[in-house]
């Protein structure tokens, strides 16, 4: 059994609280096109790819063309907001980071979000160098709960799927993870617990060995 370990981390949600930052994005990036949109429709689509967000809110007018120039604006619009106010990690992210990097842990970013995006959090959390391996939006073909983005991060840091940990903040992340035959840990800072191998409203509750308890519990059942 490869002795390698790796955790796949969620962006949005689960490194950062970018809620609002999303949602100013968009909102602006719809009212220049003359959609409204409501908060709720907002967070209905968070976490998923903005092909399919747009296809939803703009229906038979979500040309390939309209839905590629208003996901341009949109992201843009998103890094100027992070760029400017900067953005901080969620409660235990940074302690949990630094905590797997001196553990020899092999950590990757799996995420729903365009590679700019992440680089740009990256450089406000000054987390650049925790990271073996990204992939983002442009990477993949389908979207979380399709397992691919999480086999395609465990690949390019080397890790066998049941040697990986997933951390999300979604079911569909959760159910992606499943899917891809790796443990999962969802936090849930509102709203129901996620159907996750262990699930919490914060990383600073998660116990010590969260980690390794739940690759040894994989170990141990096979």
């Amino acid at each position: 059994m490869s002795l390698i370990r790796a955790v796949l981390w969620d962006m949005d949600g689960t490194l950062v609280d970018s809620e609002e930052f999303h949602w100013e994005s968009w909102r602006r990036a719809m009212a220049s096109e003359g959609v409204v949109i409501s908060h709720q429709q907002f967070l209905a689509s968070f976490g998923q790819r903005n092909d399919s967000i747009l296809s939803r809110w703009l229906g038979p007018a979500a040309t390939p063309e309209r839905v590629e120039q208003i996901a341009e604006a949109k992201e843009e619009l998103y890094r100027q907001l992070i760029r400017r106010h900067g953005i901080s990690p969620l409660p235990g992210v940074e302690y949990w980071l630094h905590r797997l990097q001196r553990e020899g842990w092999r950590q990757a970013i799996a995420s729903s979000a365009p590679r700019a995006n992440i680089d740009v959090v990256l450089a406000a959390l000054s987390a650049t160098d925790i990271f073996q391996g990204i992939i983002s939006a442009e990477e993949v073909k389908h979207g979380k709960p399709d397992p691919e983005v999480y086999l395609a991060a465990a690949s390019r840091v080397g890790a066998p799927p049941e040697r990986c940990v997933v951390v999300e903040d979604v079911a569909a992340g959760v159910e992606g993870a499943r899917r891809a035959g790796m443990k999962s840990i969802g936090v849930s800072r509102i709203g129901a617990p996620l159907p996750a191998d262990v699930a919490v409203r914060s990383l600073e509750l998660l116990d010590a060995d969260a980690f390794a308890q739940l690759l040894e519990g994989r170990s141990t059942a096979m």
